[in-house]
């Protein structure tokens, strides 16, 4: 019976000992991608967000409450464990190359990727900006420019639209699913109606999504050379790179539901209250 219980207690204690080092590799992965800054991003892309819902859905009848509620929402502190969580565990259930990982993304050029993708997102806070690297774009596509190849290869190894249109689709649906948690869809608009809307919403939303994906990316590695573009896409394509890829956007998924159906709850309380 002792030993029954000596090697259950073993195995217990291994077993925590990997989950334990699982999260540290999750935790030294994420401060190798600064996620406390893509976060602080994030969160000031929420808050002009939760303004244009606003004007879109209730203008004018949000005020101080709806903007304390989307700024507990977007909080850095709440968005943050929840894609840990989903992330380390994504990267748990891989058996993860996490040596791999840390070795490239706390390289010089790793490191100069980061600092590069995170500033060109916060430059594109300003709608100025944005627009200019939209156009920019598509000034490089009509100029067939040379570096157009690199920029798709990258897009297309790391399936950077699939994955954000999915996620998109996920996130509307959990919008919707919060404004009925609030009372705010009726009766009438069954589940079968919700979905429907969503999938409407598809090729809006894949034209939005790759624009912006080509766009932002170019204008965020063009201080990179065409070797080291190459060496990210090497890196992308290898076992570590797609895992790393996998467990990334699982982390943001969680939190893009997360946000997007307590969104919908708190915009759903708004709309309810008006039709009292």
């Amino acid at each position: 019976m002792l030993r029954r219980l000596s090697s259950a207690f073993v195995t217990i204690f291994a077993l925590a000992t990997a989950a334990f080092s699982a999260d540290e590799d999750a935790t030294r992965i994420e401060t190798a991608l600064r996620m406390g800054d893509v976060f602080g991003v994030m969160s000031e892309e929420g808050y002009a967000y939760g303004s244009r819902l606003e004007a879109d859905m209730f203008p004018g009848s949000g005020g101080v409450d709806w903007q304390a509620e989307v700024d507990e929402i977007y909080t850095i502190d709440r968005m943050l464990p929840i894609f840990h969580d989903a992330f380390a565990r994504d990267l748990a259930s891989a058996a993860a190359d996490t040596t791999a990982m840390t070795t490239f993304l706390e390289s010089d050029l790793g490191q100069r990727i980061t600092t590069l993708e995170i500033s060109a997102r916060r430059a594109l806070l300003d709608e100025a900006v944005e627009d200019a690297s939209r156009l920019k774009w598509q000034e490089m596509q009509a100029e067939n420019d040379p570096r157009l190849d690199l920029i798709e290869e990258f897009v297309a190894v790391n399936d950077l639209v699939e994955a954000n249109v999915s996620g998109g689709l996920n996130a509307n649906y959990a919008f919707y699913m919060g404004l009925r948690d609030a009372g705010a869809l009726g009766p009438e608009m069954d589940e079968s109606e919700v979905i429907a809307e969503i999938w409407s919403q598809e090729e809006a939303i894949r034209e939005d999504t790759d624009i912006w994906i080509h766009s932002y990316l170019a204008m965020a590695y063009a201080p990179l050379n065409d070797a080291e573009l190459g060496d990210y896409i090497a890196f992308s394509e290898s076992a570590p790179g797609q895992v790393l890829n996998r467990a990334l956007f699982a982390g943001f998924d969680a939190v893009l539901v997360d946000v997007s159906r307590q969104l919908g709850r708190a915009a759903g309380s708004i709309l309810a209250g008006q039709e009292l």
